[in-house]
């Protein structure tokens, strides 16, 4: 089956999923999430990275980073935790084959509300699979990163946080970012939402139209669906995946490429 073909646009947030392979229970211990984490840290010194949040489960990861006018340096970094992490595994447990679904997601989100909403939802990731009650009792997302931030290994970009979200201060992102995390688990709102893992968008209208609009012939059959203030950009019942090889192809617009990466 062909693989479809991903867009990048430079400057953009992104929120990327990638499963384990049949979404086995692969790194359901701890010190095999660590070293997702530890290659997490390499790739930000490596390559650049810029990381606003994350969160590994023991069946998948999420990621939010922003990308730069430099098109590999998330593919690149992509690679380098991927790879490191289930070579590492399959070494360590004797196992042979894929440790990675060779597909993953990457959705562009729009700064300010939606990218606080969406660190919220990557948070409470293991609360809504009842793994835990509050996401500072799990250790291995970002919750507590943000909350109380380090000052060795430091993965997450703060300064760049407060600018995307449309805050003066880091103390106003720790202040919102805990409120919004006590409101959702207090009215009841964790719930699963596919917009944040299955779409191409998510923002205002015009945000959606933006992104549809750069991604030139990649958006035929892309559709914009409106959910309360929010607007999603969907894309058709078709695999997604990519190939590292693959760094440019003319599919209309200058300021976009095809950022394809399969393991």
């Amino acid at each position: 089956m062909a693989r479809a073909k991903r867009h990048y646009i430079p400057g953009q947030i992104w929120h990327i999923t990638h499963r384990y392979h049949k979404r086995e229970f692969l790194l359901k211990f701890a010190k095999d999430r660590k070293r997702w984490l530890h290659w997490l840290y390499e790739a930000k010194k490596r390559y650049g990275l810029v990381i606003l949040n994350y969160a590994v489960t023991s069946n998948h990861i999420h990621l939010i980073v922003v990308g730069d006018k430099e098109r590999d340096v998330i593919p690149d970094s992509i690679k380098l935790i991927a790879g490191r992490t289930g070579q590492e595994f399959n070494q360590r447990k004797n196992r042979k084959g894929a440790f990675w679904e060779d597909r993953y997601h990457a959705t562009a989100i729009e700064s300010g509300d939606h990218l606080l909403k969406c660190l919220v939802y990557i948070d409470l990731n293991m609360v809504r699979a009842r793994v835990v009650d509050h996401p500072s009792e799990w250790p291995f997302c970002g919750y507590n990163e943000i909350q109380e931030p380090k000052r060795k290994k430091v993965l997450i970009d703060y300064d760049e946080l407060t600018r995307l979200i449309g805050f003066d201060s880091y103390d106003e992102v720790q202040k919102y970012h805990k409120r919004w995390v006590d409101a959702y688990l207090g009215d009841g709102k964790n719930i699963r939402d596919e917009k944040w893992t299955r779409s191409i968008a998510v923002g205002n209208r015009s945000f959606v139209e933006r992104v549809k609009s750069l991604m030139g012939v990649l958006a035929i059959g892309r559709k914009s669906i409106e959910a309360g203030e929010t607007y999603q950009l969907r894309e058709p019942a078709v695999p997604y995946g990519a190939h590292f090889g693959v760094k440019k192809g003319n599919i209309g617009a200058e300021n976009t490429y095809f950022w394809d990466v399969i393991l």
